[in-house]
């Protein structure tokens, strides 16, 4: 919930997350370890070179239909000028994105039916502009369809840019049980959807995650037009954490560094969204990361210990404890983001054994944004999988965060083989078992 590669060969202008869907078609919210405060003296915004990318633009477009396309259009219209604007600031933009009214959370069989290729229409049209598209959760509430699996599958093959979501918890509802369910077959189905499992990339079951989330694939939009930011910032968090020490200080040092850096963002933003008459939502502060810019590199450079040994944990909500309490407006996770397969570092400390779906789990305790991009046996079974979405999802209820499930079996492989991909966005790991 989806970038360059680690190259940075460009692949139509998206960011590494997002090539992989397109290729494939083809976060206690926080609380810090003590009290953080803004420090005296804050650096400054970084001149010549970013130490940070802006991973995305996205754009909360209302619609009635999937028929209508005048306002899809209008909106890559808007992205494309917001887009020029931010690069005429110096800052690079690897996605821009639109997230449409959640026109099926609670929609039937033959709903889902009818609207597919509509969707495949809004997909063609905005994949031609290079930009990505969010149809929200398609499923919320009410019984169990076994023919979301297929129709899923179908979606993801004859689509090449549009992300999608299951809702499996809310504040209002608590834990949708029956959608726990309809999460896991949906991933199930997509195991064989594209080359090494990838259409999963364009999936998760979302717990607790709010309307205007500018990452993919959980982001969904309600109310009037909008406009969100995420950026791709793990390089910060580990200039941030070089120099170690104690957390709590190395937290404040990544508030102040933060806020120095993510003013100018801020302030372009609004701007940017009020001549575009829409709302501006914020920056999702979680510090995305990319094959040259690891947050497992960055945790590890305050530890001083690999990545899942003890004190990991304490890290995580350094982390968390920073991003949480900035100055800027703020939207959509804002937790730490931990994508096994997308961080050279993670998926490095999976294959050692060092990482387990139980020790994901405790770190979202104090982080988010769940399980990204797990690597899994090939045959897991739905049963199985609604396991891990279910522990999810309560974990979302109890501590009232917005979490996801972004799971990734691998076809064809068992826990404890070791993976590698034909594509160099993904980096080589071990299938993670199921019990630890």
């Amino acid at each position: 919930m989806a970038k360059d590669t680690s190259s940075r060969k460009e692949i139509t202008g998206i960011s590494r997350r997002d090539a992989l869907a397109v290729l494939a078609g083809v976060a206690v919210g926080g609380q810090a370890i003590a009290a953080v405060t803004e420090s005296k003296g804050a650096p400054a915004p970084s001149r010549g070179p970013r130490r940070f990318r802006v991973r995305t633009l996205t754009a909360g477009t209302p619609i009635a239909s999937f028929t209508d396309p005048g306002a899809i259009e209008s909106t890559l219209d808007f992205l494309a000028a917001a887009r020029r604007r931010f690069v005429e600031a110096g800052y690079e933009v690897q996605t821009i994105r639109i997230a449409v009214s959640s026109l099926l959370r609670d929609g039937s069989p033959r709903e889902r039916a009818e609207a597919l290729p509509r969707i495949v229409a809004l997909d063609r049209l905005v994949s031609a502009r290079g930009a990505l598209l969010n149809i929200g959760p398609v499923f919320a509430t009410g019984q169990v369809d076994p023919s979301l699996g297929s129709w899923a599958k179908q979606l993801i093959r004859e689509t090449r840019a549009t992300n999608f979501s299951v809702s499996v918890a809310s504040p209002a509802r608590g834990v949708h049980v029956e959608a726990v369910r309809m999460a896991a077959l949906v991933t199930s189905a997509l195991v064989d959807a594209a080359p090494d499992g990838v259409g999963n990339f364009r999936f998760a079951a979302a717990a607790n995650v709010p309307a205007g989330t500018p990452f993919f694939p959980v982001s969904h939009h309600e109310g009037t037009s909008s406009l969100a930011v995420g950026l791709e910032s793990a390089n910060l968090v580990a200039d941030a954490f070089a120099a170690g020490g104690d957390p709590t200080e190395a937290s404040e040092r990544l508030r102040a560094l933060l806020n120095a850096e993510f003013r100018p963002v801020e302030q372009l933003a609004r701007a940017v969204a009020q001549d575009g008459q829409r709302r501006y939502l914020g920056i999702d502060s979680s510090p995305a990361p990319s094959g040259d810019s690891s947050i497992g590199r960055a945790l590890e450079a305050l530890t001083g210990r690999k990545f899942g040994d003890a004190s990991t944990l304490q890290a995580c909500a350094a982390v968390t404890g920073a991003i949480k309490s900035l100055d800027v407006e703020t939207c959509g996770y804002s937790g730490l983001m931990l994508p096994i397969l997308e961080d050279p570092v993670l998926a490095a400390r999976a294959a050692e054994g060092r990482v387990s779906l139980a020790k994901l789990l405790l770190y979202s305790t104090v982080c988010g944004t769940g399980l990204d991009v797990v690597p899994l046996p090939g045959d897991t079974s739905p049963e199985e999988l609604a396991r891990i979405v279910g522990d999810v999802a309560i974990l979302a209820v109890r501590l009232k965060k917005a979490l996801s499930a972004r799971l990734f079996p691998v076809p064809g492989k068992k826990a404890g083989d070791v993976i590698s991909f034909s594509d160099p966005l993904l980096g080589a790991s071990k299938v993670l078992p199921l019990e630890s």
